[in-house]
C-alpha cells in the first residue's frame, strides 16, 4: 500500500515539474519577447531580452562602478547617485527600458505622463511580486491598495494633522538639543572641530521617530528601531535579485517527499520543517524572519498596554500611536464594525513604516542641506540672519518656523538637487492606456524624479546648480505649473508625512543656525549613492564653528 502511494506521489510531482516548465519558459522567455517587440512598437528602445536575467548582471556592474567612483564637488552625479536610471536613458534616450529579470521596466519621463500616472493610482499600483522575504521589513500604507489603502490613509490622517505636529514640536526640540549639546562639547576647547554630521542626523531622525511615536515608551521604540535599522539593511539586497515564482514550493515538495521516504515509524511529515523551509534557510534569511519576530512581539506588546490602557479610561497619549488608535476606535465605534478599523496587525506595520520613512527621507534633507550650505556660505549666512531676527537665541515656535521664506527655499532646492528617492516605481496589471498609447499588462514602471528635477529643458540652464531664489515666489511658479517636482510625491498618494519632515527639518536647521557656523573639511569627500534613500557614502565631515 505505502509503494502504489508512493508512485502515486512521484507520477504528481512529475505532473507537476512538466506543469511548471511550460510555465517558467513561458514566464522566462516567450512572454518576455512578446512584451520587448510590443514595447519597440510603442517607440521604447532598450536592450533585447537576455535569457532569466536580463539586464541585471549589467545594472550590478553600473552600481558597482558608481559606488568606486568618485566625481568633482558638483550636483551633476546622475551616473553615481542613480546608475540605473543613467544606464537606460543615457545609452537608449528617455523613452527607454530595460530588463530586470524576465520583466520589463519602462522609464516614464514625461511630465503630464508623470502626473498622469499618479492621479490614476487605481490603474498604476505600486509594484507587487519579487522576494517575499522583502515583505517582512514592512507593509502597511506603503503598499495598500484599493479599498484597504483607503481605509488606512483615512484612519491615519489625523496623526499627520498640522495641529497634532504642533504638539510634537517639544520631541522634536529635545532630540535636536540632544545632538546640540554634544557638538558644543566638541567645540568647547579650540572653539571649532571636524564632525562627521551625518550619524549624528541619523541619530536625531530617529530618536525624533521613537519619541512622536511612542512617547512615553520611547527607549522601547529606540531599541525596535534599531532592529528595523538592521532588517534594512538585509532586505534590501533581495529586491535586486531574481526571485523564481515557485520557489516557496520547493522546500514543500521535498518535505513532502520525505514523509513518504522516512522512517516507517514516523507518522507525519514535521511541520516544523514545512514552516521553517518557506524559503532556503540562509542566515541572512534566519536572521530577517528572527528580527520580523522580535519586532512585531515588541509592537504587540506596546499596542497591548495602550488598548488595555484606552479601555480603562486612561487619557489618550498625544504621540502618533496614541492618536492612530484613537482615531481606529472611532472609525469602528462610527461603522459598529470591527472590520471597518485596522486589526492589530495592520497597526504593527503602521508603527515600522513611521520608522522606515519618517526616519530615511528627514535624514537625507538635512544632511545635504548642511552639505550645501557648507558649500554656499552666503546662503548660510543669509539664513542664519533671517533665523536670528526670527527667534534669536530662544527656542523656535511653529509660527515662526512657518515664516522662515529664505530657509523653505534652500530646503525645496535641496530636495530638487538631492530627492531622497530618486525614482518611484509603478505596475499593470493588465493593458492599460497613456497619454497616446497602450501599454501591455505586466510591466514595470519607473517614474524618474531625479532626471526631471535635474532637466535642463525644465529648469533652465542652471539646473545642476544650487539657486534657492529660483522658489522664492512658491512652488508653483518655480516650475511653471507643470508637474515636474516630485520630493514627497504628487497626487492622492503624496506622501502623508511631508509636514512632519519639513516641520522637523526647518528645527533642527534653525537650531544648528543659532548656534554654528560650518563649511566643508578638507576630507569630505563627494559621492552620492542611493541605498534605500540618497546617502553621503563616504558622510559629511564638516567644520563646525561654535558662534
Amino acid at each position: 500500500m505505502r509503494l502504489e502511494m508512493q508512485e502515486v506521489i512521484i507520477s504528481l510531482c512529475l505532473v507537476l515539474l512538466v506543469i511548471t516548465g511550460w510555465r517558467t519558459l513561458n514566464w522566462v522567455w516567450i512572454r518576455p519577447k512578446r512584451l520587448e517587440k510590443i514595447l519597440r512598437k510603442q517607440g521604447y528602445r532598450g536592450n533585447s531580452y537576455r535569457l532569466l536575467f536580463g539586464d541585471l548582471k549589467d545594472l550590478g556592474a553600473a552600481k558597482l562602478r558608481a559606488k568606486t567612483s568618485s566625481i568633482s564637488l558638483s550636483h551633476d552625479f546622475l551616473f553615481r547617485g542613480a546608475p540605473t536610471v543613467y544606464t537606460a536613458t543615457h545609452k537608449h534616450g528617455k523613452k527607454a527600458f530595460l530588463w530586470l529579470g524576465p520583466k520589463p521596466l519602462v522609464y516614464i519621463s514625461e511630465p503630464d505622463l508623470v502626473k498622469e500616472v499618479l492621479n490614476k493610482f487605481h490603474d498604476f499600483q505600486k509594484p507587487r511580486g519579487g522576494n517575499p522575504l522583502s515583505a517582512l521589513l514592512v507593509t502597511g500604507l506603503i503598499d495598500a491598495e484599493g479599498d484597504r489603502w483607503t481605509k488606512h490613509r483615512r484612519i491615519i490622517n489625523p496623526a499627520f494633522h498640522l495641529e497634532k505636529l504642533k504638539n510634537m514640536l517639544p520631541a522634536f526640540y529635545l532630540s535636536c538639543n540632544d545632538i546640540m549639546k554634544k557638538w558644543e562639547e566638541m567645540t568647547s576647547v579650540e572653539g571649532q572641530c571636524e564632525v562627521d554630521v551625518w550619524p549624528y542626523i541619523e541619530t536625531y531622525t530617529r530618536d525624533v521617530i521613537s519619541r512622536t511615536a511612542f512617547g512615553s515608551s520611547y527607549t522601547e521604540g529606540s531599541k525596535i528601531f534599531e532592529l528595523q535599522n538592521e532588517q534594512s539593511e538585509l532586505v534590501m539586497p533581495l529586491s535586486q535579485s531574481v526571485y523564481l515564482p515557485g520557489m516557496r514550493l520547493v522546500p514543500h515538495i521535498f518535505s513532502v517527499l520525505s514523509f513518504f521516504f522516512q522512517d516507517t515509524t514516523s507518522t507525519k511529515p514535521s511541520s516544523d520543517l514545512i514552516s521553517y523551509c518557506r524559503f532556503l534557510p540562509t542566515k541572512r534569511n534566519k536572521r530577517i524572519k528572527e528580527i520580523h519576530n522580535e519586532v512585531s512581539i515588541a509592537l504587540r506588546s506596546i499596542i497591548n498596554k495602550r488598548l488595555k490602557a484606552m479601555e480603562a479610561g486612561e487619557c489618550i497619549q498625544g504621540d502618533l500611536l496614541g492618536i492612530l488608535l484613537q482615531s481606529n476606535s472611532e472609525e469602528i465605534k462610527a461603522n459598529k464594525n470591527m472590520k471597518s478599523g485596522l486589526s492589530v496587525d495592520d497597526i504593527i506595520e503602521e508603527c515600522k513604516l513611521f520608522y522606515l520613512a519618517g526616519q530615511e527621507t528627514t535624514s537625507t534633507l538635512l544632511v545635504w542641506t548642511m552639505i550645501l550650505l557648507s558649500q554656499h556660505t552666503e546662503w548660510q549666512e543669509r539664513a542664519r540672519e533671517e533665523v536670528l531676527q526670527t527667534f534669536g537665541n530662544r527656542t523656535p515656535d511653529i509660527d515662526g518656523l512657518n515664516h522662515l521664506k529664505i530657509l523653505n527655499m534652500i530646503l525645496l532646492e535641496t530636495l530638487r538637487l538631492y530627492p531622497a528617492g530618486v525614482v518611484l516605481g509603478r505596475s499593470i496589471s493588465e493593458d492599460t492606456k497613456l497619454g497616446g498609447t497602450i501599454l501591455p499588462g505586466g510591466i514595470l514602471l519607473h517614474l524618474p524624479f531625479i532626471l526631471l528635477h535635474h532637466d535642463k529643458e525644465i529648469w533652465g540652464n542652471d539646473a545642476k546648480e544650487f539657486r534657492p531664489e529660483r522658489f522664492s515666489e512658491g512652488v508653483l511658479k518655480a516650475t511653471k505649473g507643470k508637474a515636474v517636482f516630485f520630493p514627497f510625491s504628487m497626487g492622492p498618494r503624496v506622501c502623508i508625512g511631508q509636514n512632519f519632515a519639513m516641520l522637523e527639518s526647518k528645527l533642527a536647521i534653525a537650531m544648528i543656525l543659532q548656534r554654528f557656523s560650518f563649511v566643508l573639511s578638507p576630507s569630505y569627500i563627494h559621492a552620492p549613492y542611493t541605498i534605500v534613500t540618497l546617502h553621503p557614502q563616504y558622510g559629511a565631515p564638516l567644520t563646525l564653528k561654535a558662534l
